[in-house]
This record gives C-alpha cells, sequence and structure tokens, in this order.
C-alpha cells in the first residue's frame, strides 16, 4: 500500500511517500481502506520526534480515518464488512489502509463527506471526554475554550451549544472572533488585543466560567484561575504556551478548584470503546438534527502531507485540515 512516512525527526519535509506492507487485522481490529485521515497536533509532534507512537501502534502518523470496512473484527463493533465509517485510531491514518480496533468506530453521520467524516474522531473525543466526561459539565455550567478556532475549539463549541452551554472562545484575530460566535460562541475575545481573564468576568457579572478547555497551559493557567468560578475545573490538553506554570494554591483552595490533564492515545482500548459508545447514543444523533456541522478548513492529497502540516503550523486554518486518499 501506499502510505506516508516520517524519514527522520524534522519539518515537514521529512513527511515522504512510501510502499508498505498492507496491515493484518489481529483479534479485535478491522482493517480500514482508508478515503480520508484527519491532521492533528499531535501528528505534527510526532513528526519532530517529540510524541512517539505506543507500544504496539503503527509508526505511520494519522490518528483518525474515514473509509470502508474490508477485514476483520467488523461485528464486534457492531458493524459489517463493507460499511462506511469513521474511526479513531493510535496511528497509521496517513495510508491506503489503517487498523484499529472495532469498538472505536463510529457510523458515518447521514449526509457527510467522507473528508468532512474524517475530521470528526479526534476533536470529538477528546472534547467529550475532558469537558463532560472528566469535567462534567452540567446543565446550566459555562464553558470557556481557548483555541476556538482549532479542530478541538470548533468542535467544543458546537458540542456545548448544542447542550444549552454558554460558552466562550479565546481566539488570535477578529476574523476568528467572527468564525467562532458564528459557530455559536456566545462570545470570542481576542487575546491579542483583550485580556480575556478580565473579559470573561465582565461578560460573566463576575461570576466566572464553570470549566475551562486549555491546550496552551504554561502563563494561561494563572489567568486560567482568574476566570473560574467558585468549583471550577481547568481541563489541560496540550501545553502549546510551556509546561511550568506558578500557581497560587491559595485559590485551589478557598474557591475548590480542580486542574487535571489528560492525553487520548495512551488511554485503553476498553475506555475508548465506551467513549464511542457515548458518542454514538448523545452525540450523533444531534447531526442529523442540524446542531453539529464538521468545520473543514482544506483538504489536500496523501502526498502533500508536508503542506498539509506547513498550513496547520501557521495558524492559518479555521478548523480542520483533512489528508485525501
Amino acid at each position: 500500500m501506499l502510505a506516508v512516512e516520517i524519514s527522520r525527526p524534522g519539518g515537514p519535509e521529512v513527511l515522504v511517500s512510501a510502499e508498505r506492507p498492507m496491515p493484518v487485522p489481529g483479534p479485535g481490529q478491522v482493517l480500514i481502506k482508508v478515503a480520508a485521515a484527519g491532521i492533528n497536533r499531535p501528528d505534527l509532534m510526532q513528526r519532530a520526534g517529540k510524541y512517539p507512537a505506543p507500544p504496539g501502534a503503527s509508526d505511520l502518523p494519522g490518528l483518525e480515518v474515514a473509509g470502508e470496512i474490508v477485514a476483520g473484527d467488523a461485528a464486534l463493533g457492531g458493524f459489517s464488512i463493507g460499511d462506511k465509517v469513521c474511526a479513531l485510531t493510535p496511528g497509521g491514518g496517513y495510508a491506503e489502509y489503517c487498523l484499529t480496533h472495532a469498538q472505536h468506530c463510529l457510523p458515518i453521520p447521514e449526509g457527510l463527506s467522507m473528508v468532512e467524516a474524517a475530521s470528526l474522531p479526534e476533536t470529538f473525543f477528546t472534547v467529550w471526554i475532558n469537558v463532560f466526561d472528566r469535567s462534567k459539565l452540567a446543565p446550566g455550567e459555562s464553558l470557556l475554550v481557548h483555541g476556538g478556532a482549532s479542530g478541538i475549539g470548533t468542535t467544543a463549541i458546537q458540542l456545548a451549544r448544542a447542550f444549552d452551554h454558554p460558552v466562550y472562545a479565546t481566539v488570535g484575530s477578529d476574523e476568528r472572533v467572527a468564525a467562532v460566535e458564528k459557530l455559536g460562541a456566545t462570545r470570542g475575545i481576542n487575546y491579542r488585543t483583550q485580556d480575556f481573564a478580565q473579559e470573561v468576568r465582565q461578560l460573566t457579572n463576575g461570576h466566572g466560567v464553570d470549566v475551562i478547555l486549555d491546550m496552551v497551559a504554561g502563563s494561561y493557567i494563572p489567568r486560567d484561575i482568574e476566570c473560574l468560578a467558585d468549583d471550577g475545573r481547568i481541563a489541560i490538553i496540550a501545553l502549546q504556551g510551556g509546561t511550568k506554570a506558578e500557581v497560587d494554591l491559595v485559590h485551589l483552595l478557598k474557591r475548590r478548584i480542580s486542574i487535571s490533564g489528560s492525553a487520548l492515545r495512551p488511554r485503553s482500548d476498553a475506555y475508548k470503546g465506551q467513549i464511542a459508545t457515548a458518542l454514538r447514543e448523545q452525540v450523533w444523533p444531534l447531526f442529523a438534527q442540524g446542531k453539529l456541522r464538521p468545520q473543514v478548513h482544506a483538504s489536500f492529497p496523501l502526498g502533500q502531507a508536508g503542506d498539509a502540516h506547513r498550513m496547520m503550523e501557521s495558524g492559518a486554518h479555521i478548523g480542520k485540515i483533512v489528508l485525501t486518499v
């Protein structure tokens, strides 16, 4: 099969086309003929040598795909050979064929293209786990999303609004403010020209938000605490702003604030299967109701994966970038 591999740690130029043996599904796995594969920040980290594949996973990048199940234990996931699915993968998505666990597949929502479907799994798994499963965003509570124009951000905004939560989002330009507000954000905040902590306190009449989805961390954490209501929760999912933060722990004690971190890729197959079930039952019907829609900024042929990575690194996109096979 044709694949795109990482020839050595480095920039986008190290992504090269190669021929690889066809993967063979093991117990509980399915083989998917890939039509499209989503690009995510962890792919860029893996390419740079900072995020190695977990034991047993393909060394090829690519954490989500859409395509057709052509072999394997499809029935374990409630599917049949020949079914069209989108799926979370442990790696290997940048290829014509990809293995994943049968229970990590989801049906393609009616009316969506393969490109749109490939943009869904990684972000929806991540948002559901961190906002609803771990942080337990409750009815009436509000959410602040950093990086609101990213794939994670556009998903979090739509999902929170679909469940009637007020949601605020930080972004890096006025154009993106307009984009996230069009998606349903109660208010977009341009972090380059506004103090987001001050804005959030004003917008919530001093109450603060209940949950923060933070992919920046670093120096954002003390300001996150300023944004939080009592009993507020911060969910850290990436460290784009650095790995260290100085925090006055008195605030955590007096205001009962919680800070947690989570990475999706290392979680167990069983846990990912539970999240897939929750998404299928509670989230996937929202596509048919028109409450959710994929946000695909651009697509590139598989052989132009380097160009797709350059676009993601430039920060020029709003939503997801997808490879087509």
